[in-house]
């Protein structure tokens, strides 16, 4: 029962991450050209987030076929670089903050986390499709993303709280002030005074069961 409830579980940053993304950053400057951002020592090149979107392109590409369809679907996530990119700046914020906390991910862990869904998805082909349609996560980087999953479930957990609230804002807050990210303002920006309109969705965590596991 313990095992299906931990295969149902899964991190949920949804709405809250938009709300609370104006904590996470710091305001962009073009202090770093070539960089769509940067992230404590981790430059993020315009060509990395570019191969990132192609990524995710190239896979819906494959999925709709049909030149129309496909248009509609690019039409559709037409803020899919600066999505990619959010989702790139907050991944590492997430993962400076869970290393601060003491938090590691197995490779066992992450296999798991993934059998379990591809079980609810009906498949491995059908939970990359998902993934991909839903929160714009490319094939090759389902793994990856089930990673940043498992990490902030287990930072909440380390904090006796869960993702949605204060307590685990303020630890990726912390984090981000350590690594002072900078994001070149092209790509937009977030307002660290104002809790109010971010330039992008991060599809790159969502809630995909009810219910979250709790600490034993």
């Amino acid at each position: 029962m313990h095992r299906r409830s931990r295969r149902r579980s899964a991190l949920l940053l949804t709405a809250a991450i938009a709300a609370a993304a104006p904590l996470l950053t710091a305001c962009g400057s073009d202090a770093h050209p070539g960089a769509a951002a940067v992230v404590g020592d981790q430059r993020i090149t315009v060509s990395q987030l570019e191969n990132r979107v192609d990524e995710v392109r190239t896979a819906q590409r494959a999925a709709v076929p049909d030149d129309t369809q496909y248009q509609q679907v690019v039409a559709r996530t037409g803020t899919l670089t600066r999505d990619t990119l959010h989702g790139m700046v907050l991944d590492r914020v997430l993962h400076r903050a869970a290393q601060d906390a003491g938090v590691t991910v197995s490779r066992k862990e992450v296999q798991q986390m993934r059998g379990g869904l591809e079980e609810q998805a009906g498949g491995p082909e059908q939970l990359e499709t998902v993934w991909l349609q839903q929160y714009g996560v490319a094939p090759e980087r389902l793994d990856d993303n089930l990673v940043v999953q498992l990490e902030a479930q287990k930072l909440a957990q380390s904090l006796g709280t869960d993702t949605s609230r204060p307590e685990f804002w303020q630890a990726l807050s912390e984090a981000s002030k350590k690594l002072d990210v900078d994001l070149n303002p092209r790509y937009g920006t977030w307002d660290v005074q104002k809790s109010s309109r971010v330039d992008t969705r991060t599809p790159w965590v969502r809630e995909i069961a009810e219910g979250t596991e709790q600490p034993a």
